[in-house]
C-alpha cells in the first residue's frame, strides 16, 4: 500500500464554518447599521419638523400679544371716552335738574 497523507477535513471545515458564520454575523451588523442611519434620518426630520412647528408657534404667540396689546390700548381708549361723555351726560343732567328746581321755585314763588 501506499502511503497517504492524511488531511485534517474537519479543521477546514470548521474554518469554513466560522468564516461562514462570521460572514453572517457581518451581514446582521451591517443590516443593522443600515436600519439605524434609516432611523437616525428619520429622527432627524422628525426633530426638523417639530422644531419647524415651534419655531411658526412661538411666531403666533408674538403675533397674538401682539394683537392683544393693541386691543388693550384700543380699550383704554374707549374706557376714557366713554367716561368723559359719561361725565358730560351727568353734568348736563345735573344742569338739567338744577333748572327744573329753579324754574319750580319760580314757579311756586309766582302763586303765592
Amino acid at each position: 500500500m501506499a502511503p497517504t497523507i492524511a488531511v485534517p477535513i474537519s479543521g477546514n471545515r470548521r474554518e469554513a464554518a466560522a468564516a461562514e458564520t462570521l460572514k453572517r454575523r457581518n451581514e446582521e451588523l451591517e443590516k443593522e447599521l443600515r436600519d439605524s442611519l434609516e432611523r437616525e434620518e428619520r429622527m432627524k426630520e422628525e426633530l426638523r419638523m417639530t422644531w419647524e412647528r415651534v419655531r411658526l408657534a412661538e411666531e403666533g404667540a408674538e403675533r397674538l400679544c401682539s394683537q392683544l396689546g393693541e386691543l388693550e390700548a384700543e380699550a383704554v381708549d374707549h374706557v376714557r371716552e366713554s367716561t368723559a361723555q359719561i361725565t358730560l351726560l351727568m353734568d348736563k343732567l345735573s344742569l338739567a335738574h338744577k333748572l327744573l328746581q329753579d324754574a319750580s321755585i319760580d314757579a311756586i314763588s309766582l302763586t303765592q
